[in-house]
């Protein structure tokens, strides 16, 4: 694994935000959810996520995530993701990163 250096990780904007709204995506390849989610000063942002197979789209509503916010928007089908919601590749399925107790919308990953 190659090291990188404090201010490559620096570049990376991870933020918490709030998911406000979660709906079907049928036009996706894989079974997944668009995803609405709330990074308070840094606006509404929307995504794919491939993580039908662990989350319903009612437990993810109210749910606060982790996400990458300084990635450019990326067009998946007729759907245009903003950012990269962040998780962990398990045998059932992604488990999506999340925090231990709220934090404000848009608060950094320190």
């Amino acid at each position: 694994m190659d090291l990188i250096a404090w201010d490559d990780f620096a570049k990376v904007q991870l933020c918490a935000g709030t998911v406000l709204r979660v709906e079907p995506f049928p036009e996706a390849r894989k079974p997944a959810w668009k995803l609405w989610v709330d990074f308070g000063p840094h606006g509404i942002r929307k995504t794919s996520a491939q993580i039908q197979a662990i989350y319903s789209a009612k437990e993810l509503v109210g749910r606060q995530i982790v996400g990458v916010i300084n990635f450019p928007p990326k067009q998946v089908g007729p759907f245009v993701s903003e950012f990269l919601l962040t998780g962990f590749h398990t045998d059932d399925g992604v488990v999506i990163t999340t925090v231990e107790r709220r934090v404000p919308d848009g608060a950094r990953m320190a």
